[in-house]
């Protein structure tokens, strides 16, 4: 589907990476640009399948890589030659680093005008805070979204996954690249992409800031639709395990009154009568109190209710849902075995996502890229020996 893409990667740990692992399921070429001198941290990120981590071989699958010093005026000149090929680049250093080396937007587009460049960064490339470091929890915090997404009276806890860095900035990274292709297609005209994490989740809070806009209602812990306000929540079973209820239309909220053997469900409105939704969660509470995890799965197996059963990710693995949907998939190793992974999740009657190999060690396609960009392997030893790049054999 996009075979036609071609895209130099200089990006490291989760939020590019993640983004062009997506773009490459979807046929996209990526190389990976990877520096001699700080190795990406998701390498040492255990678990180890051999002597890689597993999740660098996920996240970068399919993926070529090179390793070579972009301080250098040989490595400069090396990206130049690679741009008139690669018609789009990410990067996630921070505002004005690569134009120091020469390698920013201005400057290469002088080299190719249909060039895409999308920059992701914690900030943005304008404000004050556009030159400091963060991270996921600290996008989270500053946008406002952890004040509300917690107990009462409790502090926040992390995330399980990283909201900011893939919702915020992967997703939106793909979507801003798909839509200056779209535009290039239109015009023949190459731009620059510029997302920002924080900007990015911010504007995930299209329901609860909209309170705040329009009546000045600050979002609070446990006191809205969709944050443990009412009933739509988390239930403990009498074995100590938990189920999440979404019952919030009326049809739902019959069916689980019903299969809990419960108070008649209230009416539409959550906002009427504040004692009469704690009163019908205290209900919910006691009611699955009485039973273990599993007798509930067999209950609600014969209701339509909107509650589901919170798994494992070992269970989940295990789910017919998520067998059925093709959500694990068997990725090549360069041994030829195969290594399970998260698949992609994308349908489509045209197309099947495709999946080359693991993630490669670093400066494995390095040889192979500059003899194709005309490099002779005298030359090449030559920048070996300098240190301007590095191969794997």
């Amino acid at each position: 589907m996009l075979n036609k893409l071609k895209i130099l990667d200089f990006t490291r740990l989760l939020p590019g990476p993640y983004a062009t692992m997506i773009l490459a399921d979807l046929g996209a070429e990526i190389l990976r640009i990877e520096s001699p001198f700080h190795p990406d941290l998701l390498q040492t990120s255990p678990p180890f399948d051999g002597d890689q981590s597993a999740a660098h071989q996920t996240i970068n699958r399919s993926k070529k890589s090179i390793i070579l010093d972009l301080k250098s005026d040989e490595g400069t000149e090396i990206i130049y030659k690679l741009v008139k090929e690669y018609d789009i680049l990410i990067e996630q250093f921070r505002p004005g680093v690569l134009e120091k080396l020469g390698l920013s937007y201005e400057q290469l587009k002088k080299i190719n005008p249909k060039l895409i460049y999308c920059s992701i960064t914690g900030y943005g490339q304008s404000g004050p805070y556009r030159n400091r470091a963060g991270h996921d929890n600290n996008y989270l915090s500053l946008t406002g979204v952890l004040s509300y997404s917690t107990r009462k009276n409790e502090r926040p806890v992390p995330m399980g996954i990283q909201v900011a860095d893939q919702v915020g900035g992967s997703l939106h990274a793909i979507i801003g690249i798909l839509s200056a292709v779209i535009h290039r297609e239109q015009t023949g005209e190459g731009q620059w992409v510029d997302i920002s994490m924080t900007d990015c989740t911010f504007t995930l809070q299209s329901l609860m800031g909209s309170g705040w806009l329009t009546q000045k209602i600050n979002p609070k812990p446990e006191e809205h639709l969709l944050n443990g306000g009412v009933f739509y929540d988390y239930y403990e079973t009498s074995d100590g395990r938990f189920f999440s209820i979404g019952s919030l239309e009326p049809s739902f909220r019959k069916q689980l009154c019903e299969a809990l053997e419960i108070m008649p469900f209230l009416p539409y409105s959550f906002s009427e009568d504040k004692n009469e939704v704690d009163l019908f969660k205290n209900e919910i509470k006691r009611a699955f109190s009485k039973k273990t995890f599993n007798e509930f799965k067999e209950i609600f197996s014969k209701f339509d209710a909107c509650v589901e059963p919170v798994l494992t990710f070992e269970e989940a693995c295990e789910h017919p849902q998520v067998k059925e949907r093709g959500l694990l998939v068997n990725v090549q190793r360069n041994d030829g075995t195969n290594q399970l992974q998260i698949a992609s999740p994308f349908k489509s009657s045209v197309f099947k996502p495709t999946y080359q190999h693991v993630g490669v060690k670093p400066g494995t396609n390095t040889k192979e890229v500059l003899l194709n960009l005309g490099y002779d392997d005298q030359t090449i030893n030559q920048f070996i020996e300098k240190g301007i790049i590095r191969s794997v054999d």
